[in-house]
């Protein structure tokens, strides 16, 4: 379900010149860019916002149903409206452990077109359906008990036994994380198609960012490998 809030509508109306911007369901949808343009205007970036937001947050909350049992499946989209952010989305939950996905401004108005914005969507919705959150938790947990018990061996004082307890939860946290956003790329293209976008041409959103490389404990895989796995599994559907 659906929440806007008056935030959300605060900053939609920003984006499109001070106009509150969610349309009516019989509206015509917004048209995709040409080619040629570059970038969509404030006002196509925020109508395009509403509308894939409409369009992919009941299929990411079905499937959400269909693959997990005991967590909430009821998605808030919001907007993170502070200023200078870079173009970024992130998941994560709030008080009462329900989903919240947050785009900044910066991002909403870079996308190229719909399916970008879809896949982004997807993606982030994928990450709490596959309960990646609690799992990185763990592995924090994990590496760092290992990271102390380690230390503690070998004899070390109380600040050395913190830092190594710190160290442990930071390569813990990072161990699995490029596996999770490759489970996210993969879930997140089964979402934006059974919406009704291309995951394909979302993809293509990694191929204008910087390219993460293979990185040792680095957060996210290489770009190459990332779409790869959405042509794979666009593939098998």
């Amino acid at each position: 379900m659906i929440r806007y809030g008056l935030a959300l509508l605060t900053v939609l109306g920003a984006l499109a010149g001070c106009t509150v911007l969610p349309a009516p369901p019989d509206a015509t949808p917004p048209v995709e860019m040409r080619p040629e343009v570059e970038a969509f205007s404030r006002t196509q970036a925020a109508r395009n916002f509403v509308d894939v937001v409409r369009t992919v947050e009941p299929v990411a909350e079905r499937e959400c149903r269909a693959r997990t049992t005991g967590i909430s499946c009821d998605f808030n989209i919001a907007v993170d409206d502070r200023p200078g952010q870079p173009a970024n989305a992130f998941q994560t939950v709030d008080r009462q452990n329900r989903p919240v996905i947050f785009f900044t401004l910066a991002l909403i108005e870079d996308v190229r077109n719909l399916d970008e914005l879809a896949f982004v969507m997807g993606h982030e919705a994928a990450h709490h359906i596959a309960g990646h959150i609690g799992r990185q938790q763990q592995n924090a947990v994990a590496g760092a008990v290992i990271f102390a018990g380690l230390a503690t061996l070998r004899g070390g004082d109380a600040e050395a036994i913190r830092s190594a307890e710190r160290l442990g939860a930071e390569v813990g946290a990072r161990t699995y994380s490029k596996e999770f956003e490759l489970e996210a790329d993969a879930l997140g293209t089964i979402i934006t198609h059974r919406a009704g976008y291309d995951p394909v041409r979302g993809a293509e959103f990694f191929t204008r960012i910087p390219d993460p490389g293979d990185k040792f404990l680095g957060t996210h895989p290489p770009n190459a490998a990332r779409i790869d796995i959405v042509r794979e599994t666009m593939a098998g559907l």
